[in-house]
């Protein structure tokens, strides 16, 4: 196959008056190939086919199937080209299923896909974009199941964005994090949008709940609701999102912490800052956008939701919670507590699952190590602990103890043996007897008569 540049090449030498042998040892290709291309037979950056087109005679099969069914897998629909008589490979039906247009656009998958696009102003300080990302198989010390969660905000007008960890997506674990990215993006927006994610809205109709009401009134932003499949709208944080997928979560080690994996996220989102963008005819990064945007100060408290998690009591009767350990009273090693804390309090109360709090406590700095333990629960502890000594004597393991007569007789029964009270019990006066009358022998007849 030859390229333009040596078709090009040929064209002009064959016009120079070069044979075909010399041309052919010039771009380096057989005189045969050479002579088609010039005679033009075949064309350039087009591999010639080896032989006849198996899929022509299952095209108009495969556009009715298809039109039939878009989602129809390929390798479905190979297998019934198979039972047709097809001898093609899947790659070769793939790429003639691309070549020919077979399957059709299907407009409730590709909402936004094949068709014109409009151009969404975003003035500057007007609009943060926010997005939960999942993130599968955390690691084993989180403790947060199968899925951690990032909550990222992005700036709609510079695109500076940045991330909060959160354990869940419920609405308190979501206003948590809101507050904790407005803090870090330097202010908040005039408006706040959001896709149909049920902490913020009613999936169905996309009207907000009265609980985020309140939130967002706390703020004093405006709120705005994606239409269903319209991911354009939020298109700067579903970036951000895919970034922080693959430039952070999907190289972060299994021991990892949660602090120092928030601190990763942050490290990343200070570190793409440095992107450079066009902006009135000059080149500024992100970072100089962002800080040019006017964006309205944080109230100085988060807003005020309870925020309530499942713990285990351990058996020295303390309860985790973000990267502390708190104490409650002594025994309930096992048992599930709930721990709830109102966002910008500095204590937090522990709950029994009937709803009793059995302890209360100020909260030390998140990721800090420490134990919090109340005297009372301490004296308790150690009251319990002592109680539970024993004056008796220790076990004394190496004592020999063979097996007992009861033990000995039911391993005989085991065995097959019969037990005491299978054993037949014999009378000897019955054997006394018999002997008794052996020894008296009744006389013949005969002799008694002659007698």
């Amino acid at each position: 196959m030859l390229s333009w540049e040596d078709d090009v090449e040929a064209h002009a030498l064959r016009r120079r008056g070069w044979s075909i042998s010399a041309i052919a040892r010039h771009v380096g290709h057989d005189r045969k190939t050479v002579r088609a291309y010039l005679r033009g037979d075949r064309q350039p950056a087009r591999r010639a086919s080896r032989g006849p087109d198996v899929m022509a005679p299952f095209v108009e099969y495969c556009r009715i199937r298809l039109a039939d069914d878009p989602h129809l897998w390929a390798s479905a629909l190979l297998d019934e080209l198979r039972e047709l008589g097809y001898q093609g490979s899947y790659p070769s039906l793939t790429a003639a299923i691309r070549a020919h247009g077979l399957r059709p656009h299907c407009e409730p998958c590709q909402a936004s896909a094949g068709r014109d696009v409009a151009v969404i102003a975003h003035p500057p300080g007007e609009e943060t974009q926010f997005d939960w990302l999942e993130l599968p198989g955390p690691p084993p010390g989180w403790g947060c199941g199968g899925h951690a969660h990032l909550l990222v905000g992005a700036l709609s007008a510079s695109g500076r964005w940045r991330g909060a960890l959160a354990g869940a997506e419920d609405f308190a674990h979501l206003a948590e994090a809101l507050d904790a990215v407005a803090r870090k993006l330097g202010g908040l927006t005039r408006r706040w949008r959001f896709d149909r994610m049920a902490a913020v809205c009613h999936p169905g109709s996309g009207t907000i709940t009265a609980e985020f009401a309140g939130l967002a009134k706390y703020y004093q932003v405006g709120v705005d609701v994606c239409p269903p499949r319209h991911g354009n709208r939020k298109g700067v944080v579903e970036k951000a999102n895919h970034s922080a997928a693959q430039r952070w979560w999907r190289t972060l080690p299994d021991d990892t912490a949660w602090d120092a994996a928030q601190q990763g996220v942050d490290t990343l989102a200070v570190r793409m800052d440095t992107r450079r963008r066009v902006h009135d005819g000059q080149r500024v990064s992100v970072g100089e956008l962002a800080a040019a945007e006017p964006l309205r100060p944080v109230p100085a408290a988060p807003y005020p939701a309870e925020l309530a998690v499942i713990r285990t009591v351990t058996a020295q009767a303390l309860v985790a919670f973000r990267g502390n350990s708190y104490s409650v009273p002594p025994g309930l090693g096992g048992a599930a507590v709930t721990v709830t804390h109102r966002l910008g309090s500095d204590h937090l109360a522990i709950a029994t699952a009937a709803g009793a709090v059995i302890a209360r406590h100020r909260r030390a700095p998140d990721g800090a190590g420490a134990v919090v333990r109340d005297d009372g629960h301490v004296t308790a502890l150690e009251k319990a602990v002592l109680a539970s000594f024993s004056a008796a004597p220790p076990c004394r393991r190496k004592q020999r103890r063979p097996p007992s007569a009861a033990a000995l007789a039911e391993a005989a029964r085991l065995r097959g043996a019969p037990g005491p009270a299978e054993r037949v019990v014999i009378d000897l006066a019955a054997y006394a007897a018999a002997a008794t009358r052996l020894q008296h022998h009744p006389r013949n007849p005969e002799q008694e008569k002659e007698q």
